[in-house]
């Protein structure tokens, strides 16, 4: 039995839909690609993996705000 991982699906969807031009997009098109880049976050976040970009994101962040003082 072959299982799809939703997370990859959506990972695949997203990529594809973002090599295409930023002039031949609609406002749905748009909306649409949000809604699926949102449900993808939900999906990662926790997992380790979605933990992991967290804590790096996290560490950018602190580091971005120490340099600016």
């Amino acid at each position: 039995m072959v299982t799809i991982n939703v997370a990859m699906l959506l990972v695949v969807i997203v990529i594809w839909r973002l090599r295409r031009r930023t002039e031949a997009r609609s406002r749905f098109d748009e909306k649409l690609t949000v809604v699926i880049v949102l449900a993808l976050g939900v999906l990662i976040a926790p997992t380790p993996g979605g933990e992991g970009i967290v804590n790096v994101l996290g560490q950018v962040a602190s580091g971005v705000t120490q340099a600016g003082r």
